[in-house]
């Protein structure tokens, strides 16, 4: 794998907002890692997989609703680690799960999930990563039968195991996604974990109690038929990655494949839908 990256970085107005939707823009291209800055973010590619197109089709560029202005650099060597320790800051879930890097100081939440994230999405820091863990939060998942799509850092995964499922599968498309999650459950001594490198081709034939897909629009509304496939009788599907403005196309597929809605959490117009088979 190359170690030469194309740094972009962003200043947006208005800056919340405006970073959510670019980092979901950017995160379908092959950006892979994400730091928030004083007015915006920076975003890295490595540099195999970049041309100077890449930025055409981002849609919030050409917005008036936003001002984003960038510069953009080679890279060699990036040292993920040291960038999270600038930028990585430990998050709490309602007071019952505490996420931390390892240079945080450990809290008495009752679930303590320590990783070390190469990339932004994974962390609990984004909205829909936050609501995820609400909705396992509230549910008992004992010996559930898991999938993480999607996975990311494996925080998905990790909390399923600490409250009691087995076994669970965390599948990501982006190999070093793949790579992050073995380390992050082996980080939380967890056991029932399997991770695997790939995309819903792997689904066939396979059958869970819950299934956890925190992806975006329109990967869901494409792989979604695989996700209803795999999931048993009386199974919960947790779906999150996109706007309160997409909420009728996913539902609209949802029930038409049989699924029943049982919930909407809501974060900065981002949302997450639960529904049961």
């Amino acid at each position: 794998m190359s170690n030469i990256y194309i740094g972009y970085h962003f200043t947006i107005e208005p800056k919340e907002l405006g970073s959510e939707i670019l980092i979901a823009q950017l995160g379908e291209k092959a950006f892979e890692s994400f730091t928030e800055t004083e007015k915006g973010i920076s975003a890295f590619v490595q540099k195999d997989s970049w041309d100077e197109m890449i930025l055409d089709d981002i849609h919030i560029l050409q917005s008036d609703e936003f001002t984003i202005d960038y510069t953009f650099e080679e890279i060699e060597q990036v040292n993920w680690n040291e960038e999270w320790e600038k930028n990585f800051e430990a998050i709490d879930v309602d007071g019952n799960c505490h996420v931390r890097a390892p240079f945080h100081p450990k809290t008495d939440a009752e679930f303590d999930i320590v990783i070390e994230p190469k990339m932004s999405f994974g962390t609990g820091h984004h909205e829909t990563t936050h609501m995820m863990i609400q909705h396992l939060l509230e549910m008992d998942v004992t010996g559930m039968k898991t999938l993480d799509m999607g996975c990311g850092t494996a925080i998905l995964a990790i909390l399923a195991e600490m409250k009691g499922a087995k076994p669970i599968d965390a599948i990501d498309i982006d190999n070093w996604c793949y790579l992050n999650s073995i380390e992050n459950a082996e980080r939380n001594n967890c056991k029932h974990i399997t991770v695997y490198e790939g995309e819903a081709a792997l689904l066939k034939d396979k059958k869970y109690d819950l299934i956890i897909a925190n992806i975006n629009r329109n990967i869901l509304l494409n792989d979604m038929q695989s996700y209803v496939d795999s999931l048993n009788p009386g199974g919960t599907l947790l779906l999150s990655g996109f706007y309160n403005e997409d909420i009728p196309f996913i539902d609209s597929s949802c029930k038409e494949k049989g699924l029943t809605y049982v919930k909407k959490l809501e974060r900065n117009n981002w949302v997450s839908l639960k529904y049961v088979n």
